[in-house]
Protein backbone atom coordinates (compact mmCIF):
# COMPACT_ATOMS: atom_id res chain seq x y z
CA UNK A 1 0.00 0.00 0.00
CA UNK A 2 2.70 2.48 0.87
CA UNK A 3 4.98 1.92 -2.07
CA UNK A 4 8.76 1.87 -1.86
CA UNK A 5 8.25 0.99 1.79
CA UNK A 6 11.51 -0.90 1.87
CA UNK A 7 13.57 2.13 0.94
CA UNK A 8 14.95 4.27 3.70
CA UNK A 9 14.04 7.93 3.73
CA UNK A 10 17.59 8.79 2.96
CA UNK A 11 18.14 6.04 0.42
CA UNK A 12 19.51 6.91 -3.01
CA UNK A 13 16.14 6.41 -4.64
CA UNK A 14 14.86 9.48 -2.83
CA UNK A 15 17.73 11.82 -3.60
CA UNK A 16 16.81 14.89 -5.59
CA UNK A 17 13.10 14.37 -4.82
CA UNK A 18 12.79 16.63 -1.82
CA UNK A 19 13.75 13.89 0.61
CA UNK A 20 16.73 13.53 2.87
CA UNK A 21 19.96 12.45 1.24
CA UNK A 22 22.02 10.72 3.82
CA UNK A 23 23.67 7.34 4.27
CA UNK A 24 21.45 4.41 5.09
CA UNK A 25 21.90 2.74 8.45
CA UNK A 26 20.14 -0.15 10.11
CA UNK A 27 18.35 2.37 12.34
CA UNK A 28 16.92 4.45 9.50
CA UNK A 29 13.18 5.01 9.64
CA UNK A 30 11.53 3.77 6.47
CA UNK A 31 8.37 5.17 4.88
CA UNK A 32 6.68 1.85 5.60
CA UNK A 33 7.41 2.14 9.33
CA UNK A 34 6.17 5.71 9.40
CA UNK A 35 3.01 4.70 7.52
CA UNK A 36 2.25 1.97 10.06
CA UNK A 37 2.78 4.42 12.92
CA UNK A 38 0.52 6.97 11.27
CA UNK A 39 -2.29 4.49 10.63
CA UNK A 40 -2.17 2.99 14.14
CA UNK A 41 -2.07 6.39 15.78
CA UNK A 42 -4.88 7.91 13.75
CA UNK A 43 -7.07 4.80 14.03
CA UNK A 44 -6.88 4.89 17.82
CA UNK A 45 -7.79 8.58 17.94
CA UNK A 46 -10.71 8.22 15.54
CA UNK A 47 -11.94 5.15 17.41
CA UNK A 48 -12.16 7.15 20.63
CA UNK A 49 -14.10 9.93 18.97
CA UNK A 50 -16.47 7.67 17.05
CA UNK A 51 -17.24 5.70 20.20
CA UNK A 52 -18.27 8.96 21.83
CA UNK A 53 -20.21 10.08 18.75
CA UNK A 54 -22.24 6.89 18.52
CA UNK A 55 -22.87 6.90 22.28
CA UNK A 56 -24.15 10.47 21.91
CA UNK A 57 -27.02 9.03 19.89
CA UNK A 58 -27.61 5.65 21.51
CA UNK A 59 -26.69 6.17 25.18
CA UNK A 60 -26.23 9.65 26.56
CA UNK A 61 -29.72 11.05 25.81
CA UNK A 62 -31.31 8.33 27.97
CA UNK A 63 -28.49 8.02 30.50
CA UNK A 64 -27.87 11.70 31.22
CA UNK A 65 -30.88 13.60 29.92
CA UNK A 66 -33.98 11.54 30.79
CA UNK A 67 -35.76 14.78 31.73
CA UNK A 68 -35.57 15.99 28.10
CA UNK A 69 -37.30 14.82 24.95
CA UNK A 70 -35.36 12.43 22.74
CA UNK A 71 -34.52 15.26 20.33
CA UNK A 72 -33.41 17.69 23.03
CA UNK A 73 -31.46 15.00 24.83
CA UNK A 74 -29.57 14.16 21.64
CA UNK A 75 -28.89 17.84 21.00
CA UNK A 76 -27.51 18.17 24.54
CA UNK A 77 -25.27 15.16 23.95
CA UNK A 78 -24.08 16.67 20.65
CA UNK A 79 -23.28 19.91 22.48
CA UNK A 80 -20.95 17.95 24.77
CA UNK A 81 -19.59 16.17 21.70
CA UNK A 82 -18.57 19.58 20.32
CA UNK A 83 -16.66 20.56 23.47
CA UNK A 84 -13.64 18.45 22.49
CA UNK A 85 -13.16 20.37 19.27
CA UNK A 86 -13.14 23.65 21.17
CA UNK A 87 -10.51 22.25 23.53
CA UNK A 88 -8.33 20.80 20.80
CA UNK A 89 -6.45 24.02 19.80
CA UNK A 90 -5.67 24.64 23.46
CA UNK A 91 -4.29 21.12 23.68
CA UNK A 92 -2.04 21.87 20.73
CA UNK A 93 -0.75 25.05 22.36
CA UNK A 94 -0.05 23.31 25.66
CA UNK A 95 1.57 20.30 24.03
CA UNK A 96 3.92 22.41 21.92
CA UNK A 97 5.17 24.04 25.11
CA UNK A 98 5.57 20.62 26.75
CA UNK A 99 7.52 19.32 23.78
CA UNK A 100 9.90 22.28 23.74
CA UNK A 101 10.58 21.78 27.43
CA UNK A 102 10.58 17.98 27.90
CA UNK A 103 10.66 16.44 24.44
CA UNK A 104 8.39 14.73 21.93
CA UNK A 105 8.23 11.39 23.73
CA UNK A 106 7.03 12.98 26.97
CA UNK A 107 4.43 15.04 25.15
CA UNK A 108 3.04 12.07 23.25
CA UNK A 109 2.97 9.85 26.36
CA UNK A 110 1.06 12.47 28.34
CA UNK A 111 -1.37 13.12 25.50
CA UNK A 112 -2.21 9.48 24.83
CA UNK A 113 -2.43 8.69 28.54
CA UNK A 114 -4.89 11.57 28.93
CA UNK A 115 -6.84 10.40 25.90
CA UNK A 116 -7.02 6.82 27.13
CA UNK A 117 -7.83 7.80 30.72
CA UNK A 118 -10.55 10.22 29.63
CA UNK A 119 -12.14 7.65 27.34
CA UNK A 120 -11.91 4.82 29.88
CA UNK A 121 -13.26 7.17 32.55
CA UNK A 122 -16.44 7.52 30.54
CA UNK A 123 -17.00 3.79 30.95
CA UNK A 124 -17.58 4.39 34.68
CA UNK A 125 -19.95 7.30 34.14
CA UNK A 126 -22.95 7.18 36.47
CA UNK A 127 -26.45 7.90 35.25
CA UNK A 128 -28.40 11.07 35.89
CA UNK A 129 -30.81 9.01 37.99
CA UNK A 130 -28.03 8.07 40.42
CA UNK A 131 -25.77 11.14 40.39
CA UNK A 132 -27.81 14.02 39.00
CA UNK A 133 -25.99 16.88 37.31
CA UNK A 134 -22.67 15.54 38.60
CA UNK A 135 -22.85 12.89 35.89
CA UNK A 136 -23.29 15.53 33.18
CA UNK A 137 -20.43 17.65 34.53
CA UNK A 138 -18.20 14.57 34.71
CA UNK A 139 -18.85 13.79 31.05
CA UNK A 140 -18.06 17.38 30.05
CA UNK A 141 -14.77 17.27 31.96
CA UNK A 142 -13.79 13.95 30.40
CA UNK A 143 -14.72 15.24 26.96
CA UNK A 144 -12.51 18.29 27.48
CA UNK A 145 -9.74 15.85 28.40
CA UNK A 146 -10.25 14.03 25.09
CA UNK A 147 -10.01 17.29 23.17
CA UNK A 148 -6.86 18.46 24.95
CA UNK A 149 -5.29 15.05 24.42
CA UNK A 150 -6.08 14.96 20.72
CA UNK A 151 -4.46 18.36 20.29
CA UNK A 152 -1.42 17.06 22.12
CA UNK A 153 -1.14 13.84 20.13
CA UNK A 154 0.27 15.55 17.03
CA UNK A 155 3.54 13.74 16.34
CA UNK A 156 4.52 15.14 12.95
CA UNK A 157 4.46 11.70 11.34
CA UNK A 158 2.08 12.71 8.50
CA UNK A 159 4.21 15.74 7.65
CA UNK A 160 7.38 13.66 7.79
CA UNK A 161 5.82 11.03 5.57
CA UNK A 162 4.66 13.60 3.01
CA UNK A 163 7.95 15.48 2.91
CA UNK A 164 9.90 12.25 2.59
CA UNK A 165 7.82 10.96 -0.31
CA UNK A 166 8.91 11.26 -3.93
CA UNK A 167 7.43 14.36 -5.52
CA UNK A 168 5.34 12.36 -7.96
CA UNK A 169 3.79 10.29 -5.13
CA UNK A 170 2.95 13.00 -2.59
CA UNK A 171 -0.78 12.41 -2.98
CA UNK A 172 -0.46 8.68 -2.34
CA UNK A 173 1.60 9.18 0.79
CA UNK A 174 -0.66 12.00 2.02
CA UNK A 175 -3.73 9.76 2.10
CA UNK A 176 -2.16 7.12 4.35
CA UNK A 177 -2.91 8.87 7.63
CA UNK A 178 -6.50 9.47 6.56
CA UNK A 179 -7.13 5.71 6.50
CA UNK A 180 -7.33 5.89 10.27
CA UNK A 181 -10.81 7.43 9.99
CA UNK A 182 -12.62 4.50 8.32
CA UNK A 183 -10.63 1.97 10.35
CA UNK A 184 -11.59 3.68 13.60
CA UNK A 185 -15.21 3.94 12.52
CA UNK A 186 -15.47 0.28 11.50
CA UNK A 187 -14.13 -0.83 14.88
CA UNK A 188 -16.40 1.51 16.85
CA UNK A 189 -19.56 0.86 14.82
CA UNK A 190 -18.99 -2.91 14.81
CA UNK A 191 -18.68 -3.03 18.58
CA UNK A 192 -21.84 -1.00 19.10
CA UNK A 193 -23.77 -2.96 16.46
CA UNK A 194 -22.85 -6.26 18.11
CA UNK A 195 -23.72 -5.08 21.63
CA UNK A 196 -26.93 -3.33 20.58
CA UNK A 197 -28.19 -6.40 18.72
CA UNK A 198 -27.12 -8.93 21.38
CA UNK A 199 -28.48 -7.25 24.50
CA UNK A 200 -31.83 -6.02 25.64
CA UNK A 201 -32.34 -2.25 25.70
CA UNK A 202 -32.09 -2.27 29.49
CA UNK A 203 -28.87 -4.30 29.49
CA UNK A 204 -27.32 -2.13 26.78
CA UNK A 205 -28.12 1.12 28.62
CA UNK A 206 -27.04 -0.32 31.97
CA UNK A 207 -23.65 -1.84 31.15
CA UNK A 208 -23.33 -2.95 27.52
CA UNK A 209 -22.41 0.46 26.10
CA UNK A 210 -19.43 0.72 28.46
CA UNK A 211 -17.36 -1.99 26.75
CA UNK A 212 -16.31 0.09 23.71
CA UNK A 213 -14.86 2.69 26.07
CA UNK A 214 -12.76 0.03 27.81
CA UNK A 215 -11.58 -1.23 24.41
CA UNK A 216 -10.56 2.32 23.54
CA UNK A 217 -8.12 2.37 26.45
CA UNK A 218 -6.51 -0.89 25.31
CA UNK A 219 -6.18 0.41 21.75
CA UNK A 220 -4.55 3.57 23.03
CA UNK A 221 -1.92 1.56 24.89
CA UNK A 222 -1.02 -0.30 21.69
CA UNK A 223 -0.95 2.96 19.74
CA UNK A 224 1.25 4.61 22.34
CA UNK A 225 3.98 1.97 22.12
CA UNK A 226 3.78 1.79 18.32
CA UNK A 227 4.28 5.54 18.01
CA UNK A 228 6.85 5.87 20.77
CA UNK A 229 8.98 3.29 18.97
CA UNK A 230 9.31 5.83 16.18
CA UNK A 231 9.28 9.22 17.86
CA UNK A 232 11.93 8.49 20.49
CA UNK A 233 14.34 6.96 17.98
CA UNK A 234 17.49 8.86 17.07
CA UNK A 235 16.90 8.51 13.32
CA UNK A 236 13.39 9.92 13.62
CA UNK A 237 14.59 12.89 15.67
CA UNK A 238 17.34 13.58 13.16
CA UNK A 239 14.86 13.50 10.28
CA UNK A 240 12.56 15.96 12.00
CA UNK A 241 15.49 18.19 12.85
CA UNK A 242 16.79 18.25 9.28
CA UNK A 243 13.33 18.96 7.89
CA UNK A 244 12.82 21.66 10.55
CA UNK A 245 9.69 19.91 11.84
CA UNK A 246 10.01 21.31 15.34
CA UNK A 247 7.45 22.92 17.68
CA UNK A 248 7.02 26.68 17.67
CA UNK A 249 4.84 28.73 20.00
CA UNK A 250 1.24 28.99 18.82
CA UNK A 251 1.06 32.74 19.31
CA UNK A 252 4.19 33.15 17.22
CA UNK A 253 2.77 31.04 14.40
CA UNK A 254 -0.51 32.94 14.39
CA UNK A 255 1.30 36.26 14.45
CA UNK A 256 3.69 35.49 11.63
CA UNK A 257 1.71 33.06 9.46
CA UNK A 258 -1.86 33.15 10.71
CA UNK A 259 -3.06 33.66 7.14
CA UNK A 260 -1.67 30.28 6.14
CA UNK A 261 -3.25 28.62 9.18
CA UNK A 262 -6.68 29.95 8.17
CA UNK A 263 -6.20 29.00 4.52
CA UNK A 264 -5.17 25.50 5.54
CA UNK A 265 -8.28 25.16 7.71
CA UNK A 266 -10.81 26.51 5.23
CA UNK A 267 -9.32 24.78 2.18
CA UNK A 268 -10.51 21.43 3.56
CA UNK A 269 -13.80 22.63 5.06
CA UNK A 270 -16.08 20.82 2.58
CA UNK A 271 -14.49 17.51 3.56
CA UNK A 272 -14.70 18.23 7.27
CA UNK A 273 -18.31 19.42 6.99
CA UNK A 274 -19.23 16.11 5.35
CA UNK A 275 -17.26 14.07 7.91
CA UNK A 276 -19.81 13.97 10.74
CA UNK A 277 -22.76 14.40 8.38
CA UNK A 278 -21.86 10.99 6.96
CA UNK A 279 -21.12 9.31 10.29
CA UNK A 280 -22.78 10.73 13.41
CA UNK A 281 -25.66 12.92 12.18
CA UNK A 282 -27.48 10.35 9.98
CA UNK A 283 -27.50 7.84 12.83
CA UNK A 284 -29.38 10.36 14.98
CA UNK A 285 -31.77 11.44 12.24
CA UNK A 286 -32.66 7.94 11.08
CA UNK A 287 -33.03 6.72 14.68
CA UNK A 288 -35.61 9.42 15.41
CA UNK A 289 -37.41 9.87 12.12
CA UNK A 290 -37.23 6.47 10.41
CA UNK A 291 -38.38 2.92 11.07
CA UNK A 292 -34.97 1.53 10.09
CA UNK A 293 -33.27 -0.37 12.91
CA UNK A 294 -30.14 0.96 14.59
CA UNK A 295 -28.26 -2.26 13.86
CA UNK A 296 -29.06 -2.01 10.17
CA UNK A 297 -27.99 1.64 10.00
CA UNK A 298 -24.68 0.80 11.67
CA UNK A 299 -24.20 -2.16 9.32
CA UNK A 300 -24.73 0.03 6.25
CA UNK A 301 -22.33 2.60 7.68
CA UNK A 302 -19.71 -0.10 8.22
CA UNK A 303 -20.01 -1.05 4.55
CA UNK A 304 -19.75 2.65 3.73
CA UNK A 305 -16.58 2.95 5.82
CA UNK A 306 -14.96 0.16 3.80
CA UNK A 307 -15.95 2.00 0.63
CA UNK A 308 -14.48 5.17 2.12
CA UNK A 309 -11.17 3.38 2.76
CA UNK A 310 -11.05 2.32 -0.88
CA UNK A 311 -11.97 5.84 -1.98
CA UNK A 312 -9.19 7.30 0.18
CA UNK A 313 -6.66 5.13 -1.64
CA UNK A 314 -8.15 6.12 -4.97
CA UNK A 315 -7.75 9.76 -3.94
CA UNK A 316 -4.01 9.19 -3.56
CA UNK A 317 -3.81 7.79 -7.08
CA UNK A 318 -5.90 10.63 -8.51
CA UNK A 319 -4.05 13.37 -6.64
CA UNK A 320 -0.73 12.29 -8.11
CA UNK A 321 -2.20 12.72 -11.58
CA UNK A 322 -4.38 15.83 -11.34
CA UNK A 323 -2.87 17.54 -8.27
CA UNK A 324 -4.06 17.48 -4.66
CA UNK A 325 -5.62 20.92 -4.73
CA UNK A 326 -7.39 20.32 -8.03
CA UNK A 327 -8.83 17.11 -6.61
CA UNK A 328 -9.93 18.85 -3.41
CA UNK A 329 -11.67 21.59 -5.38
CA UNK A 330 -13.36 19.11 -7.71
CA UNK A 331 -14.60 17.01 -4.81
CA UNK A 332 -15.98 20.15 -3.15
CA UNK A 333 -18.13 20.64 -6.25
CA UNK A 334 -19.30 17.03 -6.06
CA UNK A 335 -20.15 17.47 -2.37
CA UNK A 336 -22.11 20.59 -3.29
CA UNK A 337 -24.06 18.66 -5.90
CA UNK A 338 -24.66 15.83 -3.42
CA UNK A 339 -25.97 18.30 -0.84
CA UNK A 340 -28.80 19.24 -3.20
CA UNK A 341 -30.21 15.70 -3.20
CA UNK A 342 -29.57 15.07 0.50
CA UNK A 343 -33.07 16.14 1.67
CA UNK A 344 -34.70 13.90 -0.93
CA UNK A 345 -32.55 10.87 -0.03
CA UNK A 346 -33.02 11.16 3.74
CA UNK A 347 -36.73 11.64 3.21
CA UNK A 348 -37.15 8.66 0.88
CA UNK A 349 -37.29 5.88 3.43
CA UNK A 350 -34.90 3.00 4.01
CA UNK A 351 -33.58 2.80 0.45
CA UNK A 352 -32.93 6.54 0.36
CA UNK A 353 -31.19 6.40 3.74
CA UNK A 354 -28.89 3.61 2.59
CA UNK A 355 -28.04 5.39 -0.66
CA UNK A 356 -27.26 8.57 1.28
CA UNK A 357 -24.96 6.70 3.67
CA UNK A 358 -23.03 4.83 1.00
CA UNK A 359 -22.61 7.76 -1.39
CA UNK A 360 -21.64 10.14 1.41
CA UNK A 361 -18.93 7.75 2.58
CA UNK A 362 -17.51 7.44 -0.94
CA UNK A 363 -17.45 11.22 -1.38
CA UNK A 364 -15.94 11.56 2.08
CA UNK A 365 -13.14 9.15 1.19
CA UNK A 366 -12.28 10.88 -2.08
CA UNK A 367 -12.23 14.33 -0.49
CA UNK A 368 -10.95 13.61 3.00
CA UNK A 369 -8.15 11.49 1.57
CA UNK A 370 -6.39 14.69 0.45
CA UNK A 371 -7.75 17.10 3.06
CA UNK A 372 -4.72 16.89 5.32
CA UNK A 373 -2.03 19.50 4.76
CA UNK A 374 -3.06 20.41 1.23
CA UNK A 375 -1.77 23.98 1.54
CA UNK A 376 0.78 23.52 4.33
CA UNK A 377 3.52 24.00 1.75
CA UNK A 378 2.73 27.70 2.22
CA UNK A 379 4.29 27.61 5.67
CA UNK A 380 7.90 28.51 6.21
CA UNK A 381 9.76 25.32 7.13
CA UNK A 382 10.15 26.27 10.79
CA UNK A 383 6.40 26.91 11.15
CA UNK A 384 5.16 23.85 9.24
CA UNK A 385 5.04 21.47 12.20
CA UNK A 386 2.89 23.69 14.43
CA UNK A 387 1.06 25.32 11.52
CA UNK A 388 -0.18 21.97 10.18
CA UNK A 389 -1.49 21.02 13.63
CA UNK A 390 -3.31 24.34 14.07
CA UNK A 391 -4.83 24.17 10.58
CA UNK A 392 -6.24 20.74 11.38
CA UNK A 393 -7.56 21.96 14.74
CA UNK A 394 -9.43 24.86 13.16
CA UNK A 395 -10.78 22.72 10.31
CA UNK A 396 -12.22 20.26 12.85
CA UNK A 397 -13.61 23.07 14.98
CA UNK A 398 -15.27 25.09 12.23
CA UNK A 399 -16.17 22.30 9.83
CA UNK A 400 -16.90 19.18 11.84
CA UNK A 401 -17.11 19.88 15.56
CA UNK A 402 -20.59 21.39 15.57
CA UNK A 403 -21.91 19.59 12.47
CA UNK A 404 -24.11 17.00 14.25
CA UNK A 405 -25.52 19.61 16.63
CA UNK A 406 -26.23 22.24 13.97
CA UNK A 407 -27.50 19.80 11.35
CA UNK A 408 -29.89 18.03 13.72
CA UNK A 409 -31.17 21.23 15.34
CA UNK A 410 -31.78 23.03 12.06
CA UNK A 411 -33.22 20.03 10.21
CA UNK A 412 -35.59 19.27 13.09
CA UNK A 413 -36.86 22.86 13.01
CA UNK A 414 -36.66 23.80 9.33
CA UNK A 415 -36.39 20.49 7.50
CA UNK A 416 -33.57 18.59 5.82
CA UNK A 417 -32.86 21.49 3.48
CA UNK A 418 -30.79 22.91 6.36
CA UNK A 419 -28.33 20.04 5.93
CA UNK A 420 -27.89 21.06 2.31
CA UNK A 421 -27.12 24.64 3.33
CA UNK A 422 -24.59 23.44 5.91
CA UNK A 423 -22.74 21.36 3.33
CA UNK A 424 -22.90 24.14 0.75
CA UNK A 425 -21.35 26.59 3.22
CA UNK A 426 -18.38 24.24 3.57
CA UNK A 427 -18.11 23.92 -0.20
CA UNK A 428 -18.04 27.70 -0.64
CA UNK A 429 -15.34 28.07 2.03
CA UNK A 430 -13.18 25.41 0.37
CA UNK A 431 -13.46 26.93 -3.10
CA UNK A 432 -12.78 30.47 -1.85
CA UNK A 433 -9.77 29.35 0.22
CA UNK A 434 -8.28 27.42 -2.69
CA UNK A 435 -8.82 30.40 -4.98
CA UNK A 436 -7.11 32.78 -2.54
CA UNK A 437 -4.24 30.35 -2.11
CA UNK A 438 -3.76 30.11 -5.86
CA UNK A 439 -3.62 33.92 -6.17
CA UNK A 440 -1.08 34.15 -3.35
CA UNK A 441 1.16 31.58 -5.05
CA UNK A 442 1.00 33.48 -8.33
CA UNK A 443 2.02 36.73 -6.64
CA UNK A 444 4.89 35.08 -4.87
Amino acid sequence: MVGQGSAALGAPGFEGEGSLARAHTDEDVTPGEIAVGVIIGRSSEYFDFFVFGIASVLVFPSLLFPFLSRLDGTLAAFAIFSVAFVARPFGTAISMAVQRRWGRGTKLTLALFLLGASTAGMAFLPSYASAGTVAIVALVVLRVGQGLALGGSWDGLPSLLALSAPQERRGWFAMIGQLGAPIGFVLAASLFAYLYSSLSVAEFLDWGWRYPFFVAFAINVVALFARLRLVVGQSYAELLQQLELQPVGVTRVMRDEGRNVLLGAFAALASFALFHLATVFPLSWIAMYSEQSITEVLSVQIVGAFLAAGAIMVSGWLADRVGRRNLLGTMALFIGAFSLVTPWLLGAGQVGNNVFLLVSFVLLGLSYGQASGTVTANFSPKYRYTGAALSADLAWLVGAGFAPLVALALSAKFGLGAVSLYLLSGVVCTLVALRINRRIERKE
